[in-house]
């Protein structure tokens, strides 16, 4: 059986395993044992915080395989983009020209560097073991962030977006970065990204330039990419799509990547979840798939099962689902359609 739980120390090991493995561009997971070492403590200490407002905390998961005692996946919530530094974006806008005596007018896109998307939830660091992918493990990885949110929505903000990671070609070439980035830092995207992981992206984006950037005057391979996704981030943007998230005007600074919004209250597995007592058997007619989260903090799961679910009525659970989820007879789970 799979589990979603918290980060907890011990899981080190695995966890930089996870790293190397994943995607370029996922700066939230770098292939360093210092910077995870310290982003598992300040997860365990954002779990353990007794707060009950929005703040700078961090909840680190991971998705655990219990048979085989092994990582197989990891993703995060950020409770506060920009809350201890500014949270850069490119902003993809029309900018307006005209003139009366010609009676022409005008508009031609323009990125802008902005942080306006400060105060946002952001979910990031979505990884999965390759043989996981287009699995029912995959929406557990991603959605029960958002069980989690529904569970304890005083943490969160009252909109929640994450970025998708854009293209790279196979040998870690960004056409956009290629074209923008890499004449202010003289950086390859790889290299560029590996500095973002360890140290933040602010230091790099201050270096942006501060004035529009016209997008006919960028070579035609870096404006393709400018919301485009890479072919190994499509998984990540369509289950949060089907979650309604939607694209908005903002790319990622780096690779152009698609920015995912979506208010919090309208999230499909947030406003469809439902809570509902257990009653444990030792067996199930199974009618249908679902996500169960046991609304727990420090000692949150969650797991997909197999159900026999009827409104109103106890939720049958066996023994062992009921061990994955840590809830006896009577407690109380939160569920939703897989």
């Amino acid at each position: 059986m799979l589990v979603f739980r918290p980060v907890e120390q011990t899981d080190l090991p695995q966890l930089q395993q996870l790293a190397r493995d994943s995607l370029v561009g996922v700066t939230s997971l770098p292939d360093d044992a210092e910077r995870l070492r310290e982003k598992i403590a300040g997860s365990c200490a954002s779990f353990d915080s007794a707060i009950e407002a929005q703040g700078p905390e961090n909840y680190f998961f991971v998705l655990e395989d219990l048979d085989r005692q092994r990582l197989v996946g990891c993703s995060e919530i950020l409770a506060t983009a920009g809350f201890n530094e500014p949270f850069y974006s490119l902003r993809n806008r029309h900018f307006t020209s005209a003139s009366r005596e010609l009676n022409i007018e005008h508009g031609v896109p323009a990125l802008s560097l902005c942080h306006d998307l400060n105060d946002h939830t952001l979910l990031r660091g979505f990884h999965i073991d390759n043989t996981l992918v287009g699995s029912a493990y995959s929406e557990l990885l991603s959605r029960a962030r958002l069980l989690f949110i529904a569970a304890h929505a005083q943490r969160f903000a009252e909109a929640v977006i994450t970025e998708i990671v854009g293209y790279s070609d196979e040998n870690g070439q960004s056409p956009f970065w290629d074209a923008l980035g890499k004449h202010f830092f003289d950086l390859p995207y790889v290299e560029a990204e590996r500095l973002c992981g360890l140290q933040s992206r602010a230091f790099l984006a201050e270096l942006m330039p501060q004035y529009p950037i016209y997008v006919p005057m960028l070579p035609l391979a870096a404006q393709e990419c400018i919301g485009r996704i890479h072919p190994d981030g499509q998984e990540a943007f369509d289950i949060l799509e089907r979650e309604g998230f939607e694209t908005n005007s903002y790319i990622d600074l780096f690779d152009a990547g698609p920015t995912l919004y979506a208010r919090t209250a309208n999230i499909r597995s947030i406003a469809r979840s439902q809570t509902v007592a257990v009653h444990q058997q030792s067996r199930i007619d199974a009618r249908g798939r679902f996500l169960l989260g046991n609304d727990g903090l420090q000692g949150y799961r969650a797991i997909v099962a197999e159900l026999d679910y009827q409104p109103g009525q106890p939720l049958p659970l066996t023994p062992a689902m009921c061990a994955a989820l840590n809830v006896t007879d009577g407690n109380l789970i939160r569920l939703t359609a897989l």
